[in-house]
């Protein structure tokens, strides 16, 4: 038994010395597709990318947000491609993705990090929930690294990260929608590093738990929305269970650049996550209780989607003030930031994770 043990914490120490002296990824100089770019987590990625000297390609439908982003990124020294696009429409990507090679050149690193979030009970979840949160966080996915993934094993180097979720690991109750589409995510980013790991090319799967990053302004609530709203704001804003964004999206990035297959930012998530995997039993009795005791019931506005910016009734600022802060330094305010814009198949909203 010592022999073993012996062994395994050699072969332990021998694999995190690998990880210590593997070299680096570095962003400087190199060309960075980011969905979800113009506000939110990926708006404070493409900060980080920018100070770290690389060049940007961001997309969204809203023109005065995207441009908003894009003036800021080009006052941090980058080179800046802002087009308007819908992820969830592939000839809108090819036509972007196009857009950005023809004025960065080929592309070095794609980042999936757009997102929606739909809250509320799955009985009042409709079946163009689920169709805009798959095209979103899946297809959007795939679009992107089918345009790419070529021009990557050609050159036999490239970095793909895909924002997920915790959510993407274990199910959240009232999100039903948005676990379904991360779990799908998950599965297709973990299967693309094994398959494109012999091409050079490296995948990292991203699974933060709850940020500050202000989405809770454009996320979308059902039934009684004010009650869903206010739990969701408030897990959302509180220290101990949110991490801030820039840290978040710190981990991240460096994650990819030392070439790991996850990252999973948040002590919360980790623990959520770890959990999960040995006691799956005890988490889904304990989801139960929380969803059928402590969650709001079916009623009030039934399936019709009310924004967060409408759904704030009597939830106090205080308690959502972190987040309500990072809504203004993440262009996530509606106010002088032009409207949510909408997903022309299904109405939903599309924002930066």
């Amino acid at each position: 038994m010592n022999r073993w043990l012996t062994l395994a914490a050699i072969s332990a120490g021998g694999y995190l010395f690998y990880q210590a002296l593997r070299p680096r990824y570095n962003y400087r100089g190199k060309n960075v597709l980011l969905t979800g770019g113009s506000r939110g987590l990926g708006l404070v990625m493409a900060r980080q990318l920018a100070d770290a000297g690389a060049n940007l390609s961001i997309c969204a439908r809203d023109a005065h947000e995207l441009a908003q982003a894009a003036n800021e990124l080009r006052g941090r020294g980058a080179r800046v491609v802002a087009q308007p696009c819908d992820i969830t429409d592939q000839q809108e990507v090819k036509h972007w993705i196009g857009q950005t090679r023809a004025q960065l050149g080929p592309i070095d690193v794609l980042i999936n990090n757009a997102g929606v979030i739909g809250v509320g009970p799955v009985e009042e979840m409709r079946l163009e929930d689920f169709e805009l949160s798959l095209k979103t966080h899946l297809w959007a996915a795939l679009y992107t690294c089918m345009e790419v993934v070529p021009e990557m094993k050609a050159r036999h180097t490239g970095r793909i990260i895909n924002v997920s979720s915790f959510g993407g690991k274990v199910a959240v109750p009232h999100m039903l929608a948005y676990c379904t589409s991360k779990f799908a995510l998950v599965g297709f980013s973990n299967g693309l590093r094994t398959e494109l790991a012999k091409d050079g090319i490296v995948v990292t799967t991203a699974c933060p738990g709850l940020m500050r990053t202000g989405s809770h302004t454009h996320a979308e609530f059902k039934g009684r929305h004010e009650e869903e709203y206010a739990w969701f704001s408030i897990g959302g804003s509180m220290p101990l269970l949110s991490m801030n964004a820039e840290k978040a999206a710190a981990e991240i990035l460096d994650a990819a650049a030392r070439g790991d297959a996850e990252v999973i930012p948040g002590l919360p998530a980790k623990v959520a996550i770890t959990v999960q995997v040995l006691c799956p039993n005890l988490v889904a009795n304990v989801e139960a209780f929380i969803n059928e005791y402590l969650l709001p019931k079916p009623g009030g506005v039934g399936p019709q989607r009310i924004k967060g910016k409408d759904s704030r009734g009597k939830t106090p600022e205080i308690l959502t003030a972190l987040s309500d802060q990072a809504a203004q330094r993440n262009n996530e305010q509606f106010e002088g930031g032009g409207p949510g814009f909408r997903s022309p198949a299904t109405g939903g909203t599309v924002f930066s994770t």
